[in-house]
C-alpha cells in the first residue's frame, strides 16, 4: 500500500519537475543571446561579459553535487524550498541591477538555487519509481531538458525583441508556482544523521571551479590549481571519518564505468549544438534567428520522444536503448560529416537523428547508473554524474572552439565529404562519429556481457526485496 502511494506521488511529481526543469535549463543558456547587448550597454569586453555564463556554470555544477549530498541527510522538499527561493531572489537582483557586478551576482544567486533542480530530477525517479518503471520517469526528465534547450534561444529572442533583456530574469520567478506542489507530494524522507564534511565539500567545489575556469578561460594556472585541490580532496576523503564522498563509491566498477561512459557521451551532446550554429552561420550564411528555427524542430521532436525512450528502456532494457541512441547519433554524425554545408533543410532533417540519440542516451545512462547505487548513495552518486556532465561539456566546447579558430583546412578525415570549404566541420563530425563507436564498445564490455547482466539482475533483486520488506 505504501509502495503504491509512493508511486502515485511520483506520477504527480514528474510533470511538476519537468516544468521546473524547463525554466532551469532555459535560464542556463538564454542569456547567451543577449551577451553582445549587455557588453555594449555596460562598455565591457566579451571576456568580461562571458562571466554571465562562466560564473553560472561553475556554481550550477558544484551546486548539483552539493544538493545531491545534502539530500542524503535533509528532506528534499526543504532543499527545493531553499533552492527555488534563491533562484527567484537572484532573478530580482538581476532585474534591478544598475551595475554589471550586480548582474553577475544575480546570476550566481540564480545558479545557487537552480542547481537543486537537476539534483532533484535525478533523485525523484529513483526514490519514487521501481527499477522496471524508472525509464519512463527519466524520459520525462529528458523531455524537460530537451524542451528547455529548444525554447531558450527562441524565448530570449522574443522577449528581447519586445522588451529589455532584463525581463529575462523575470522568467526565473515562475518556478516558484511549483513550490506548493513539491511541498505537498514530496515525502519527509531523510537519511540517517551524519556530519557534513564541509572541508571536503570546499576542496571539491574549489577543484571543480578552478578546472572549469582553466578550461573555459584557457588558463593553465587555474587548471593546475584545480588539479592540486582535486588531489587534496582525494586525500581528504581517504582519511576523514565521515568524508564528503565515500571512497567505496568509486570501488563500484559498474558505477565508475557508467560515469566514464556518461562523460564521453556528454561530449557528443555538447558537440553537435555547439558546432551546428557555427557552420550554419559561416557556410550557409544564416542569421541567428533562422539558425534557431533550423535547430528547433529536432529539439522539439527529441522532447516529444523522451517518454517513448523511457518506455523502451523499461520494456526492452537499457542496453537496447543505448544501442538505439548510439545508432542514431552515429548516423547523424557520419551524414553531417558528408553533407555539412548543404541545404539547411537537409541539415534540419539530419539533426533529428542526433537529438533523439542524445535524449535516448541520457535516459539510458541515468537509468543504468542509478541501478548501480544503493539507496544511501543515490543523492551524491547522481549528483556526481551531473557534475561530470558540466566538466565534460566545458572541455568539449573549449576544445572545439580552439579547433574552429583554424577557420579552414584542406585535410579531411571523411573521403566522401562533398564541400571542400567545409572540411574542418566535416572532420569534427567524423571524430564525433568515431567517439560514438568507442562509447558503444566500452558500454558493451562494461554492461552487456553475461557477467554484467547477471550482476545487474542480482542488484535489482536485492533492491526489490529490500523495498518489499520495507
Amino acid at each position: 500500500m505504501e509502495a503504491a502511494s509512493t508511486t502515485n506521488n511520483g506520477e504527480k511529481l514528474m510533470p511538476i519537475l519537468a516544468f521546473t526543469l524547463v525554466f532551469s535549463i532555459m535560464n542556463a543558456s538564454m542569456f547567451n543571446v543577449v551577451m553582445p547587448v549587455i557588453s555594449k550597454e555596460f562598455g565591457i569586453t566579451p571576456s568580461q561579459v562571458s562571466w554571465l555564463l562562466t560564473g553560472y556554470m561553475i556554481v550550477y555544477a558544484v551546486g548539483s553535487v552539493t544538493y545531491g549530498k545534502l539530500a542524503d541527510k535533509y528532506r528534499l522538499k526543504d532543499l527545493l524550498t531553499f533552492g527555488l527561493i534563491f533562484f527567484a531572489l537572484g532573478s530580482i537582483v538581476g532585474l534591478l541591477a544598475s551595475e554589471y557586478w550586480m548582474i553577475v551576482l544575480g546570476r550566481i544567486l540564480q545558479a545557487s538555487g537552480a542547481a537543486v533542480i537537476p539534483a532533484t530530477a535525478m533523485i525523484v525517479p529513483v526514490r519514487y519509481f521501481s527499477p522496471e518503471k524508472r525509464g519512463r520517469a527519466l524520459g520525462t526528465v529528458a523531455a524537460g531538458l530537451a524542451l528547455g534547450t529548444a525554447l531558450a534561444p527562441i524565448v530570449a529572442g522574443l522577449v528581447t525583441s519586445f522588451a529589455s533583456w532584463r525581463f529575462l530574469f523575470l522568467l526565473s520567478i515562475i518556478p516558484l508556482l511549483a513550490l506548493p506542489f513539491f511541498r505537498k507530494y514530496l515525502d519527509n524522507q531523510r537519511g540517517k544523521a551524519q556530519k557534513i564534511d564541509f572541508l571536503g565539500g570546499i576542496l571539491l567545489g574549489g577543484a571543480v571551479a578552478l578546472l572549469l575556469l582553466g578550461i573555459s578561460q584557457a588558463n593553465l594556472w587555474f587548471a593546475i590549481g584545480g588539479i592540486v585541490l582535486l588531489i587534496l580532496f582525494i586525500i581528504r576523503i581517504r582519511t576523514a571519518a565521515e568524508p564528503f564522498i565515500q571512497p567505496k563509491l568509486f570501488q563500484n566498477k559498474k558505477y565508475s564505468f557508467g560515469l566514464f561512459i556518461t562523460f564521453l557521451a556528454t561530449m557528443l551532446s555538447f558537440g553537435m549544438p555547439f558546432v551546428t550554429p557555427q557552420f550554419l552561420s559561416n557556410l550557409n550564411q544564416l542569421s541567428p534567428a533562422v539558425i534557431g528555427l533550423v535547430m528547433f524542430p529536432a529539439a522539439i521532436i527529441s522532447a516529444l520522444m523522451g517518454r517513448r525512450g523511457g518506455r523502451l528502456a523499461d520494456e526492452k532494457g537499457n542496453s537496447f536503448l543505448v544501442y538505439t541512441a548510439i545508432s542514431l547519433s552515429f548516423t547523424c554524425f557520419v551524414l553531417l560529416s558528408i553533407f555539412v554545408g548543404a541545404s539547411p533543410y537537409l541539415i534540419l532533417f539530419l539533426l533529428m537523428f542526433g537529438n533523439m540519440g542524445q535524449t535516448f542516451m541520457q535516459i539510458a545512462m541515468s537509468n543504468t547508473i542509478s541501478r548501480t547505487l544503493t539507496k544511501e548513495q543515490i543523492g551524491v552518486g547522481m549528483g556526481l554524474m551531473s557534475l561530470l556532465n558540466f566538466i565534460s561539456g566545458a572541455m568539449t566546447t573549449s576544445v572545439m572552439g580552439r579547433l574552429l579558430d583554424a577557420k579552414e583546412t584542406s585535410f579531411h578525415l571523411n573521403p566522401f565529404a562533398i564541400h571542400k570549404g567545409a572540411f574542418l566541420y566535416s572532420n569534427i563530425f567524423f571524430a564525433l562519429a568515431i567517439l560514438a563507436a568507442v562509447i558503444v564498445g566500452i558500454y558493451y564490455f562494461s554492461f552487456s556481457t553475461t557477467g554484467g547482466k547477471t550482476e545487474l539482475k542480482t542488484k535489482l533483486k536485492e533492491r526489490e526485496s529490500t523495498s518489499t520488506t520495507a
